[in-house]
């Protein structure tokens, strides 16, 4: 399968809230790379976009995208995040490198300051272009996500 083709198949699970027709287009040494969760190898990669998933319908998700290339997609995540359900507007670009036909890399960047104002509010402003929250953020969504997988 061509990698443009690879990469709208993903993001079109990622849309509908298909978590395995996502994993299956990873290679199983997949690594994932991000602001939120860190770096996360293989089964936590897969984990964590079930566990996100999971939560599709109550968060009120709502993927778009745009493959630029066989390598670059941009996509938009509109969301309700957390207790008290902070509308979220999230601008990503991720970048891709393939083996075997599959994503064996995948990097999602996106300004963890302009995330953390719209989910965390005054905490996330105040603090959100600091090491401290990424640290923080970091720190919360792993544990989350040890949570899911330790129920799974």
């Amino acid at each position: 399968m061509k990698t443009e083709k690879i990469l709208h198949t993903f993001y079109s699970a990622f849309s509908e809230g298909n978590a395995s027709a996502m994993i299956s287009c990873y290679h199983e040494d997949i690594i994932f790379e991000d602001p939120a969760f860190g770096k996360l190898k293989s089964e936590k990669a897969y984990a964590m976009w079930k566990m996100l998933l999971s939560k599709k319908e109550e968060s009120e998700l709502n993927i778009t995208f745009n493959v630029i290339n066989d390598k670059q997609v941009e996509w938009v995540a509109n969301y309700k995040y957390g207790p008290k359900k902070r509308p979220v507007l999230n601008k990503v670009r991720a970048s891709f490198e393939f083996l075997d036909g599959k994503i064996i890399r995948h990097t999602d960047s996106f300004s963890l300051w302009k995330w953390s104002q719209q989910a965390l509010g005054m905490s996330g402003l105040l603090l959100g272009w600091s090491n401290f929250m990424k640290s923080k953020v970091q720190a919360t969504t792993n544990k989350l996500l040890e949570k899911y997988i330790a129920k799974q």
